[in-house]
């Protein structure tokens, strides 16, 4: 575990501390199977975020894309009656369209990432509305066994606490991201080409290409995320499903490690980063005398606090390697 991971570890390690004083609920079992389920729901999303969030870019699109997938499955599916086998693949086909959309407009048209992810994050939840003429969608009482992958919980060991389907699928993602990034060389090439594009192309790769696996491998994850959130809530509204998560999102990476330039950023950290979050909004939750409204204060707070601990960081470093 590096330095930066042991230091958000640590900070996890004195937020459950927190809860464990403040509140008599915090610990009880039905609390804590719920932040492990959304933690693990917004993990896959931060951990799509660290692939874009690496190569310098950013994606704003994520919790549009959210929608559009948690919206248009029980649409398809209980609406227009199609088969789960064909609706599926249809949603994870979309998806990976979006995200080489995405990366062909910011690799061969030079669009900043900003825009163009910005952009999607208006059409796509526009688009969702306009389909659904935003009516609210969901599964009913109906398709039981499909739901089962966001509210069934596995229980081990005589424990109390069961661990959500969620967590495992989320255990699956983390692993590997975790060893593309860090043991294969188009992970490498990722690192590479956040730190320094230009060199990175000069050395031979094709940087265009990894630009657009990294958005397409964002777009994936997002569209699971909104896959394992609507069976889990069992009811969305295109107006509002997916809301912001796209910050929560980004604002776990940042705290868990990546540095928004480009070039740095692990799996693990951002796992950290994202449970720190949710933690911290259960507390709002649980702890009666902390103020309910403040929520995105919290993870403006946490943004900017990122930010600031890598630029210290960072400056740090250079005055070190300039001493030395």
């Amino acid at each position: 575990m590096t330095k930066r991971n042991l230091g958000i570890f640590l900070l996890l390690v004195a937020v459950v501390l927190f809860g464990y004083f403040a509140s008599d609920r915090f610990f009880t079992a039905y609390n804590v199977e719920n932040v492990i389920r959304r933690t693990s729901l917004m993990g896959i999303l931060a951990i799509g975020a660290v692939f874009v969030i690496i190569t310098g870019g950013i994606d704003l699109s994520i919790g549009s894309v959210v929608c559009l997938v948690g919206c248009l499955t029980p649409f398809f599916i209980v609406q227009k009656q199609l088969p789960v086998a064909l609706v599926l693949p249809l949603m994870a086909v979309m998806c990976l369209a979006i995200g080489g959309f995405h990366g062909l407009l910011i690799t061969k048209l030079k669009i900043q990432p900003f825009v163009v992810t910005l952009c999607g994050l208006l059409f796509y939840r526009g688009f969702a509305r306009g389909v659904l003429g935003d009516t609210s969608q969901g599964f009913g009482a109906d398709y039981q066994g499909l739901r089962r992958l966001a509210t069934e919980e596995i229980f081990l060991f005589g424990w109390d606490v069961g661990i959500p389907i969620p967590a495992i699928i989320m255990a699956g993602v983390a692993l590997a991201a975790a060893l593309f990034l860090g043991g294969t060389k188009y992970g490498r090439y990722l690192f590479a080409l956040g730190r320094n594009e230009t060199a990175t192309r000069l050395s031979g790769v094709n940087t265009d290409r990894m630009v657009i696996v990294a958005y397409m491998i964002c777009a994936a994850l997002s569209g699971l995320g909104g896959l394992l959130f609507i069976l889990d809530s069992n009811t969305a509204e295109p107006s509002g499903f997916g809301n912001f998560y796209e910050l929560f999102a980004i604002a776990g990476a940042v705290l868990g490690g990546c540095s928004l330039r480009g070039g740095t950023g692990s799996v693990i950290g951002v796992i950290i980063g994202i449970a720190v979050i949710q933690i911290l909004q259960n507390l709002i939750i649980q702890v009666d005398w902390i103020p309910k409204t403040i929520e995105f204060a919290v993870i403006g707070a946490v943004i900017l606090g990122g930010v600031v601990a890598d630029e210290v960081v960072r400056g740090l470093a250079g005055r070190a390697k300039a001493v030395s």
